[in-house]
């Protein structure tokens, strides 16, 4: 089945994230736990926007992806992007992001 364009934003997130990863959509599929044999065309429904899929399989879909959950959903790019990079940090490094935001905010960096 040839792949559909992504007409929703959460299916073009998708289909990025999946290309990123270099899987194809059966493989996604069944790595979600979704039958071989209808695996492929489930994700390309949600790709396309055609279904939208229940929110325990979004988190599933990003674990096996390794985005997180709100980067499928993003309409900023900006934002997108900067949830995948702070996706990529550890625990201590995303509180140290946290607090140097949270500084920003209240005027202690200079700008």
């Amino acid at each position: 089945m040839p792949e559909r364009r992504p007409t929703s934003l959460f299916g073009v997130r998708l289909r990025a994230a999946r290309e990123a990863k270099g899987l194809a959509q059966d493989r996604l599929g069944v790595m979600i736990g979704i039958d071989e044999g209808c695996s492929s065309a489930r994700i390309s429904r949600y790709e396309s926007g055609i279904h939208a899929p229940p929110y325990p399989t979004v988190q599933k879909m990003a674990a096996a992806l390794g985005v997180p959950t709100a980067y499928l959903y993003c309409d900023d790019d900006r934002l997108a992007d900067l949830l995948l990079k702070l996706g990529e940090l550890s625990g201590s490094d995303l509180e140290r992001v946290a607090a140097y935001i949270m500084d920003i905010r209240q005027g202690a960096v200079p700008g």
